[in-house]
């Protein structure tokens, strides 16, 4: 709302009526948040301390996979200067402009039956060009996300955040009140100082801590499959245990997996069978386990 501290007269700026009309249409959007959440069971925010760990590798797939067990899923996408998503599933229209009524745009945006996205990529028209905003208009780009998509009911909103503890995730904490974390790391000690600092962000603004998945835990060679240990293993469990948090799973890398998310045929997702897709069905399993699904899904 920096418009209207700007407007208002106490600040030397606009009318009195124009600080009222701002304040009514925050307090209609905020209407229209909890009416969007209300028919959402499970929101999980996944965010990581640093960058390069595979967080949108992770959120991707994780949503992606859950649809594939039969629930109805949202994906969206608040690293809003470097959306991903679109990318690695190969989703190339943009969102559908068009309004069934005076409030609501409808997602047109479907990877399949069970799996919607909302990106900021798709209101782009060129994809190429940087995104430079200040966080007042980043705060409101993820509030129209919530207030002005029709997710209609879902089982699971994945969000795939920025990584640190900048505005993105703050603002998801403050609109979303009931979003758990999910937090990704791969095993070097440098990943895992700033997933402590995650870690913490998430308990100074009551974000319940789903749990943390360690990425890139050993290397898969394409060669002979057998796996190493480039980053070293174990530190995602270790830090889970110190913090007293669920450890949900470790993903070793494969290039397979580098190969689809560049090509947008997201490869842990896709019934392979490889180490690292069996690594993030469980990761998939330990996610239910703690947030089961509304209902049976459908086979």
């Amino acid at each position: 709302m920096a418009d209207a501290c700007k407007t208002c007269p106490s600040k030397g700026g606009g009318s009195k009526g124009t600080c009222s009309t701002m304040k009514s249409a925050r307090a209609v959007q905020d209407i229209a948040i909890t009416t969007a959440l209300s028919k959402i069971k499970h929101k999980i925010l996944v965010m990581s301390g640093k960058g390069g760990v595979g967080k949108s590798t992770v959120a991707t797939n994780l949503a992606l996979g859950l649809a594939n067990r039969g629930f109805e899923v949202g994906l969206m996408d608040v690293d809003l200067h470097g959306p991903d998503i679109c990318r690695m599933l190969n989703l190339t229209e943009q969102l559908h402009r068009g309004r069934e009524d005076k409030t609501t745009l409808v997602p047109a945006m479907r990877y399949n039956d069970r799996l919607k996205i909302m990106s900021l990529e798709y209101m782009m028209d060129n994809r190429d060009e940087a995104i430079i905003w200040r966080g007042p208009l980043k705060i409101q780009a993820i509030r129209q996300f919530i207030a002005e998509i029709d997710w209609g009911r879902l089982d699971y909103l994945v969000i795939d955040a920025p990584p640190g503890t900048g505005d993105e995730p703050l603002s998801v904490a403050q609109t979303i009140k009931d979003v758990q974390a999910l937090v990704v790391t791969t095993p070097q000690e440098l990943a895992l100082a700033d997933v402590r600092k995650s870690i913490n962000f998430c308990r100074h603004v009551n974000i319940k801590i789903l749990g943390i998945v360690e990425n890139m835990s050993g290397f898969i060679c394409p060669h002979c499959d057998r796996e190493v240990d480039i980053f070293g293993t174990g530190g995602g469990k270790k830090t889970a245990l110190a913090f007293d948090l669920a450890f949900l799973g470790s993903v070793p890398m494969d290039p397979k997996v580098v190969a689809g998310g560049d090509s947008g045929t997201p490869y842990l997702s896709s019934g392979a069978g490889s180490a690292a897709t069996k690594a993030f069905d469980r990761v998939i399993d330990n996610v239910l386990g703690k947030l089961p699904g509304p209902h049976n899904p459908t086979p």
